[in-house]
């Protein structure tokens, strides 16, 4: 007994006991954190079950990962100050102090607090969620995250760009309930337009049937027409209602069986060339014109 008195008095003295409750201050933060975090996760889930669209499911996803980070901050926030009031720390002089410094950092932070502001906004009116294929700051990608501070996007070469939310004026979001499949065909100037729109239509009708891109399809081909005259080709635009993100997926397929059918109906799909002309005389008489092709051997050396 002798030999745990010193103990047992040590655990009775105040700074055991202020050791003790920062250290449970610390848990019930920690445990806090976790069961609030799985709890928004599982409201979450729940909501996305019910809801069953995939455009509420995107925005409840995005909801959730801002919520569990503003509980964390909150969270810790509070457990410091507590904290340092068990530690003997006064917080009128540093609360009035952040007051102060608040005031200061303020007019160096508009950026950051207008990411802040931003991000609310964008949040609030359902212009970004994860999962979404946007368009912000001059940056174009898959939305992995979304956050009160910036957006994060990996692009197709998989180059992730974290972009502030201040720095976002307008946002093109190409996966928002539906998309547009715009495709432009040139053939040749020879070729029958109306017959290339029928060829067009039918593998567009070939393509609402098959399994796979049946479904992503949600409306039949739209023909807008002859677009314009280029240079060697007659350029015909159409275009296609399809399932957000699957823009690119039905184009690819929609021009790869389009390219068998037309080789199939002899429609030519030109390339870039050139009518070389010679010109006329001021008397209105064409020049000679001759092409001369030389072979790329040496001449034979003639015998003396």
């Amino acid at each position: 007994m002798n030999e745990l008195a010193p103990i047992l008095r040590y655990l009775e003295s105040p700074a055991a006991i202020t050791a003790l409750r920062v250290a449970l201050i610390a848990v019930a933060a920690h445990i806090a954190i976790a069961v609030l975090q799985r709890g928004i996760r599982l409201f979450r889930l729940r909501i996305e079950h019910r809801l069953g669209d995939p455009e509420a499911m995107k925005r409840a996803r995005t909801l959730s990962r801002v919520f569990r980070y503003t509980v964390t901050v909150v969270i810790t926030i509070v457990a410091a100050t507590t904290i340092l009031s068990e530690l003997g720390v006064s917080l009128a002089p540093i609360l009035g102090a952040a007051g102060i410094v608040g005031v200061a950092v303020g007019f160096g932070a508009q950026s950051l607090v207008k990411d802040y502001f931003t991000g609310f906004v964008l949040l609030l009116e359902n212009q970004i969620r994860v999962g979404d294929v946007v368009r912000v700051a001059d940056q174009a990608g898959y939305v992995e995250e979304v956050t009160l501070r910036y957006v994060r996007l990996r692009d197709y070469d998989g180059n992730v760009h974290f972009v502030p939310n201040g720095l976002i004026t307008a946002v093109t979001n190409m996966s928002l309930e539906f998309a547009q499949s715009v495709i432009d065909v040139g053939v040749a100037y020879r070729e029958d337009v109306d017959e290339a729109f029928d060829v067009m239509r039918t593998v567009a009708r070939e393509m609402r049937t098959d399994p796979v891109f049946g479904p992503k399809i949600l409306d039949e081909l739209e023909v807008a027409g002859v677009e314009r005259w280029a240079d060697s080709a007659v350029v015909l635009r159409c275009r296609f209602r399809v399932a957000p993100l699957e823009q690119w997926n039905v184009r690819r397929e929609y021009l790869r069986r389009l390219k068998k059918a037309f080789d199939l109906r002899g429609i030519e799909i030109p390339f870039p060339h050139l009518t070389v002309y010679a010109g006329v005389g001021k008397d209105g008489s064409a020049p000679p014109f001759r092409v001369r092709t030389e072979s790329a051997a040496p001449p034979a050396p003639r015998a003396s």
